[in-house]
């Protein structure tokens, strides 16, 4: 039997998300101002946690008589009330939100990933039995749900990792089932198949490749949710504690004093939001560099 597979029959070839290559994206890309301000802020963001334990800051745990100091030349965005150097706390509470944030949205992202492929890759029982399975995690609101894994598990940060990730996982596995199961019936998975590949080379040679313009979309999106779950636990007291530099902790410290100490809970507040608002720019325009049909 012949080996030799046409070039219509490639996987790359056939599958719209690489037609175009990754210089057409890449100048798509470059042509939405949203999509470049979501990449500047999600690159400072990782900047900022990667590196602040290099930079000339305050110890973020390190209390002074300057108690609920305003933003001045001395403390650029002011002390909290037991006299912390808020913009040191800040930066600080960057790498813990972005190493919780990274790790679960990692660990949902290999879960899911391979039961979407096997669900739609399998069918038949298979298929089925995983579906039923997600259908009870998408029964709970996801908030509720990492909420209550977290007060069964314990107030940590690896817990909430652990939350975000069982949250996140169905959504990852129904996103690569539906296209799985689209791409096991085109003429390159058959071509595979008849040359004696095996369903481990055909799911990891063929198909998953083609679903990665899907999962990079997805993978941008669900680190904005993951900062925001991380954040929301935080304040309610669930993940670091205090004096950690916790941005969901630094909130929750200063929501008793926004009548005459705003800055205690705005800037805490401005750095969620900036990271949130980053990750979903650069999904969008992600999402819009990969879809050919908007090129």
């Amino acid at each position: 039997m012949a080996t030799w597979i046409p070039e219509s029959a490639s996987p790359r070839a056939a599958a719209p998300g690489w037609t175009f290559g990754a210089g057409a994206a890449a100048r798509t890309f470059a042509r939405e101002p949203a999509a470049l301000v979501g990449l500047a802020m999600v690159a400072a963001y990782a900047f900022v946690a990667l590196s602040v334990s290099f930079l000339p800051l305050r110890d973020p745990l390190q209390v002074s008589s300057e108690r609920l100091a305003a933003p001045s030349l001395t403390y650029p965005l002011g002390t909290d009330a037991l006299g912390r150097d808020l913009l040191s706390r800040i930066l600080f509470g960057a790498r813990l939100s972005m190493e919780v944030t990274v790790f679960s949205v990692a660990a949902a992202t290999a879960a899911g990933g391979s039961l979407g492929l096997l669900s739609g890759y399998a069918g038949g029982f298979i298929d089925l039995a995983i579906g039923r399975v997600m259908d009870v995690f998408f029964a709970f609101p996801a908030i509720l749900l990492a909420l209550g894994i977290v007060a069964a598990l314990g107030p940590d940060p690896r817990n909430v990792v652990i939350a975000i990730a069982v949250v996140y996982t169905p959504i990852f596995t129904r996103v690569v089932r539906g296209p799985a199961l689209a791409l096991k019936s085109r003429d390159f998975v058959d071509a595979a198949r008849a040359i004696g590949a095996t369903p481990a080379r055909i799911v990891l040679r063929h198909i998953l490749p083609n679903l990665v313009s899907t999962l990079v979309v997805q993978v941008s999106l669900a680190l904005s949710w993951a900062v925001l779950t991380e954040g929301a636990l935080s304040f309610l007291g669930l993940s670091a504690q205090p004096p950690a530099p916790s941005w969901g902790v630094m909130l929750n410290e200063g929501r008793q004093y926004l009548e005459f100490a705003t800055h205690l809970a705005l800037f805490p507040g401005l750095a969620i939001m900036i990271a949130v608002l980053g990750f979903n720019l650069l999904g969008d325009g992600l999402r819009d560099a990969l879809d050919p049909q908007r090129r």
